[in-house]
């Protein structure tokens, strides 16, 4: 059950105040005063704190100021006294609301409602996380590897909040899989999200699109239309490729973020849009400033929250489980029960994939149509990732600028040999050659394995 404390001199007040968070689902402790409270939270973490203004030793706003913010409670300000200046330094240290007395007993019911509700966002990721991470399932994310759990972290901290997220990371690395992982973890999750890709779209009609226009404010434009702003309002937008803005357009999407308002193309009316903005490229936002395509003001809006996503050849380990995954599905789609051969295991872990998740779920489904029943090398690609071959006698790096054609192949093999504990069978496979040829080549080298 969640916890509450509630900071006030007057004991008429806590009394009654107590009665009625106690009614909402939440137990209670209590303090007088500012010394007080400090005592209570140096023995429990409460999850929301009700603190007066005005306490005989100090201001309630001490309190939230004194507190950690990586572990800091829910705050509500109550005061009998409120005016515009204490509203404003409220609001800079971040309290979740301001009320006045006597105390509205609806608005308060619908905080505390609100913080129930986050509360068990943050309990039910936690759960999904502890759970379904070993078996490397997340959301609609897959992968155990050590970078994902790092970005499983970080979608846990900030899917319960409204907070802009911002997704950098190599095409196909999976970011609209993410933005929706997020949506459907948070808070806004029964309502709409809605993904726009920002360079798919043309320069003339972006606009249109994001803000919508009134009927006639162009030709052909023979109706009033709702843009993707409106559309996802109470829900979330995932804006990708981001740094494809056109940049005059920049400033109106900045103006929204800030105001929260919009005028569709050809009005003048603002409206109100409620809307949580996932962002995501797949090239450095900083560098898109630097090189005059990216407002860095609008960088700093939408960089709240920075995820970057790992390319798929630094996932160790998620490649296979990756592969199964969409193999499984392709199997259900098809009423197959086809499966990998140990060499088409091997061929796809030694891949570099500069596509990434996209480029291998592409690619099982290629191998998935030309196999019978299990699927072999046919449809895989051809293994090439010189970061897959380890340092050694025989690696890359001995490679240089005139080496002759047959000194760099015999590298080559020796590296893929180490790479496969001397397994010959293994790295001929790997270097599509035979393993006839690969026993020929080790004889010419003169090399004992």
């Amino acid at each position: 059950m969640p916890q509450a404390l509630i900071v006030d001199d007057e004991p008429s007040s806590v009394s009654a105040m107590a009665e009625l968070v106690e009614k909402e689902g939440f137990t209670t402790t209590t303090a007088g005063t500012l010394a007080d409270a400090r005592s209570r939270l140096s023995q429990e973490r409460p999850d929301v704190i009700l603190v007066d203004l005005m306490l005989p030793d100090g201001s309630g706003l001490a309190l939230l100021e004194e507190m950690d913010p990586s572990r800091r409670a829910e705050v509500i300000l109550i005061s009998g006294h409120a005016t515009v200046d204490s509203a404003i330094s409220a609001l800079r240290v971040g309290v979740l609301d301001y009320l006045t007395k006597p105390v509205d007993v609806g608005r308060l019911k619908a905080v505390l409602a609100n913080v129930s509700r986050t509360l068990a966002f943050k309990e039910e990721v936690g759960s999904l996380r502890e759970e379904l991470r070993q078996l490397g399932h997340f959301g609609r994310l897959i992968g155990n590897s050590t970078p994902m759990q790092r970005v499983y972290d970080l979608i846990t901290r900030v899917a319960p909040t409204d907070a802009t997220v911002l997704l950098v990371g190599e095409s196909g690395t999976g970011k609209e899989e993410v933005a929706a992982t997020i949506h459907e973890l948070g808070r806004r999750k029964k309502q709409p999200f809605l993904p726009l890709n920002c360079g798919a779209v043309p320069p003339n009609l972006i606009e249109s699109e994001l803000f919508g226009h009134e009927k006639g404010s162009f030709t052909g434009a023979t109706q009033m239309h709702r843009g993707y702003f409106e559309r996802a309002t109470r829900g979330t937008l995932f804006l990708d490729e981001i740094t494809e803005m056109p940049i005059e357009l920049q400033v109106k999407l900045l103006r929204v973020l800030e105001t929260g308002t919009l005028v569709r193309v050809g009005g003048d009316e603002p409206i109100a849009v409620d809307v949580r903005v996932i962002a995501a490229s797949n090239r450095s936002p900083e560098q898109a400033v630097k090189d005059g395509k990216f407002r860095e003001d609008l960088l700093y809006r939408l960089n709240v929250f920075p995820i970057l996503l790992p390319p798929l050849r630094d996932r160790n380990g998620d490649i296979e489980l990756l592969a199964e995954h969409f193999l499984a599905q392709l199997n259900r789609e098809e009423g197959a029960n086809k499966k990998f051969s140990a060499v088409a295991r091997r061929r796809l872990d030694t891949y570099a994939w500069p596509g990434n998740v996209r480029e291998l779920m592409n690619i099982v489904r290629r191998a998935f149509i030309l196999a019978e029943e299990s699927i072999e090398l046919d449809g895989l690609p051809v293994a090439s990732s010189a970061s897959s071959v380890p340092s050694g006698p025989g690696a890359p790096d001995a490679i240089r600028v005139g080496m002759s054609l047959a000194e760099l192949e015999r590298h080559f093999i020796l590296a893929t040999l180490e790479q496969f504990g001397g397994d010959k069978r293994k790295a001929a496979e790997v270097l599509g050659i035979s393993l006839k040829t690969m026993y020929n080549r080790l004889n010419n080298y003169a090399a004992t394995v």
